[in-house]
This record gives C-alpha cells, sequence and structure tokens, in this order.
C-alpha cells in the first residue's frame, strides 16, 4: 500500500494522482494493523509533504509540522530521519521561523547520519543562529559534510578560504566544485534540497569568479572571471 501511495503521488508507472496518493498514505498512518507500524513514519513524512506543497490536500503548513513531528518521533534514529531534517529547514526559513528549535532537529538528524544537516549545523555554528558561535565547531561539520559531498557545505568552505586570504585553496577548492553544475544530479547524487545546491555552486562560482578577476591565488583571467560569474 506504501509504495502505491508514493507511485500515485509521483506518478511513478501510473497517472500521477496525488489524492488517492494521500488517501493511501493516511490509511497506513493511521492503521491499527501491525503490518503498517514500520511504515507510519514514512507515511507521516509523506503526508507532511503534501500539506507543505498543497498537492492533494489544501495546503497547511500548520498540518505539515504536525506530521513532521509524528514522522520525526523526537529524534529516534529508526524514525523518519528526512522528517528530522525538513523540520530543521521548515524552523530555518518559515513563518513557523525558529533557529532554537531548528538547531534541535538538524542535530538529531545530523546525530542519525542525515548528510544535508550536517551542512545546515556547520553553518549554523558558523554564524551563532540557535546557538553560541562556535568556528571549531562548525569548520568540524562543514569539512566532514563537505567530503560526504555537501555541496552547500564545500561552497561555505570556499567562502572561509577566501576570507582567511587562503586565496589558493579557495580557487582550488571553488574550481573543484563548479565542474559539475548539474543540480538536479547533484541533489539526487546527496539527498540535498536542489536549492542549497544551487547555494553553494553559486558560492563557489562567485569566489573563483573574485580570485581570477583579481589574481589571487591563480593566474589574473578576466575572461574567465567573467564566466564564472555569469553562473551565480
Amino acid at each position: 500500500m506504501y509504495q502505491l501511495g508514493v507511485m500515485h503521488y509521483d506518478g511513478l508507472g501510473t497517472k500521477e494522482d496525488p489524492e488517492t496518493g494521500v488517501e493511501y498514505m493516511e490509511k497506513i498512518l493511521y492503521s491499527d494493523s501491525p503490518k503498517a507500524r514500520h511504515l507510519k513514519f514514512a507515511a507521516a513524512y509523506n503526508l507532511g509533504r503534501a500539506y507543505y506543497e498543497g498537492c492533494g490536500v489544501k495546503q497547511s503548513t500548520k498540518e505539515a509540522e504536525r506530521l513532521w513531528l509524528i514522522a520525526a518521533d523526537h529524534g529516534n534514529p529508526k524514525a523518519s530521519v528526512k522528517a528530522q531534517s525538513t523540520l530543521g529547514m521548515l524552523y530555518s526559513v518559515s513563518v513557523l521561523k525558529d533557529l532554537k528549535k531548528a538547531f534541535f532537529w538538524h542535530s538529531e538528524a545530523c546525530g542519525n547520519g542525515n548528510l544535508e544537516s550536517q551542512g545546515a549545523l556547520g553553518v549554523m555554528y558558523f554564524y551563532g543562529q540557535g546557538i553560541c558561535q562556535n568556528t571549531k565547531a562548525a569548520l568540524e561539520c562543514l569539512r566532514e559534510a563537505a567530503e560526504r559531498g555537501n555541496i552547500y557545505a564545500q561552497g561555505h568552505l570556499v567562502e572561509y578560504y577566501y576570507s582567511r586570504k587562503f586565496y589558493s585553496t579557495a580557487a582550488a577548492a571553488a574550481k573543484r566544485i563548479t565542474e559539475n553544475d548539474d543540480i538536479d544530479m547533484l541533489a539526487k547524487m546527496t539527498d540535498c534540497l536542489p536549492t542549497y545546491v544551487a547555494k553553494g555552486v553559486a558560492m563557489a562560482a562567485f569566489y573563483l569568479a573574485r580570485c581570477l578577476q583579481l589574481g589571487l591565488g591563480v593566474h589574473q583571467d578576466q575572461a574567465a572571471a567573467k564566466k564564472y560569474y555569469s553562473k551565480v
């Protein structure tokens, strides 16, 4: 039933029918069957996504929040780690903005292995968002997330290296990031939101352009700088 719900909601192998997808997910979430127990967290996450996007149901950020909290289950590693990370994002940018809650949920998700939340935590530590500023903790999170493929974390490291005048390091890292600008593919590979992947690539392109324009850490090249500025 869960697979049918996903197929109908996303139009995988069948005509896209989000209303039917939502019905399947609700049946799983509110089922008393022991067979449905291990699928409840995933169903709650997907229902939250439907309410947040207003797809198959009337849009409601509050209902999305309620369902994602069920799915996240207080940080339970066996629950929906995706919901935990999504709550971190929700409390960072939406009308429900609460940076302390955002930090809590990103911490829970990161502790459960979520790559996107690890990068987000690094940024929050770096700028003191929802937590006291801690550059050491920020760099630990950002470097580990960057090594695991988080483009947003990689972009912030480029900015850090540039600001500390480690120009050759910044330029080399930025060049590696900008070699692949297929945002959708990178998002799928890393299971990170395309919006934040795009931000990471744009940051890298900007600082590489600056280095090329001013001849910082690389040979000055105005034509190449113009090319990278166009990617920002």
